[in-house]
């Protein structure tokens, strides 16, 4: 049996705020980055029970916030979701490095795996809105290939390496079986361990 998920670390969590363009912005205060967090958690849930019928209102309303400051903080829709994807990405990214410093392997692939269906389902929620208004090859989703397929390599060659990983998995492998699971939508808990447990017992070494 797999162990239990872990928390991804946000984005937001640092002291600074960056764009999607690249460079730091001026540190958000206290109360700026709460509100910040809060609709952009309120976003991720909403957007994965109700995908692209989610409102803005309800978005706000589920993060006790009004919809003026939603709309100062993202002034449009894609803003939004731009920042609850790159969010999730860039927390993949910073759990995968924590997971191989502080983990012993097997645990690290168990944890990465249930990680990466988290992520999967919020990418299975935006992915299609966020095609159609910026293009697969824009900026955010070339970078998110990137950083996803760089998660999956770090973490199966520290499997491969603590000889818990079969040899002969490649990245893509782990990937398609993961994104094939997301597809299916939301999992009741049961069936969501077993299909994890299935994943896992198929690359195991």
């Amino acid at each position: 049996m797999s162990a239990e998920p872990a928390t991804v670390p946000t984005a937001e969590s640092t002291a600074e705020s960056t764009p999607q363009g690249g460079g730091p912005q001026r540190p958000l205060r206290a109360d700026a980055r709460r509100n910040y967090d809060l609709i952009v958690d309120a976003a991720r849930t909403t957007l994965r029970e109700q995908g692209a019928s989610a409102s803005l209102e309800e978005i706000a309303r589920r993060a006790g916030v009004g919809i003026g400051t939603l709309y100062r903080r993202f002034p449009n829709r894609l803003d939004l979701l731009e920042a609850v994807y790159r969010e999730d990405v860039d927390g993949l990214r910073v759990q995968t490095e924590q997971l191989v410093a502080d983990v012993e392997p097997w645990t690290a692939v168990e944890l990465w795996v249930e990680a990466l269906l988290a992520y999967a389902s919020t990418k299975r929620a935006l992915f299609a809105e966020l095609v159609e208004a910026i293009g697969r090859d824009s900026e955010l989703l070339t970078y998110s290939r990137s950083v996803i397929n760089g998660t999956a390599e770090r973490v199966l060659e520290y499997g491969k390496a603590g000889g818990v990983v079969r040899a002969d998995i490649v990245p893509a492998d782990v990937i398609r079986l993961v994104a094939g699971c997301s597809m299916m939508g939301a999992l009741e808990d049961e069936q969501h361990r077993r299909v994890v447990d299935i994943v896992l017992a198929g690359i195991r070494a």
